[in-house]
């Protein structure tokens, strides 16, 4: 089982200018850049929001953190 620093609470898409959030239960966010909105819309509705994020999301695009 994974931790709650683990566990994505939000999820946000700024399809104009292709950004992504994703919040983390730890307070942690992340802005992915470049994202295509066919990759949101997936995450969005995964059945698996973490594992989708894993394989699809993490290692893909460029990313910034940003304060809590």
């Amino acid at each position: 089982m994974r931790s709650d620093a683990e566990t994505i609470t939000d999820i946000a898409y700024d399809g104009a200018r292709a950004k992504l959030v994703v919040r983390f239960a730890d307070g942690q966010g992340l802005v992915y850049v470049g994202v295509p909105g066919e990759v949101h819309r997936s995450f969005v509705d995964a059945a698996s929001r973490r594992g989708f994020f894993e394989a699809e999301i993490a290692e893909r695009y460029p990313f910034n953190r940003i304060a809590g």
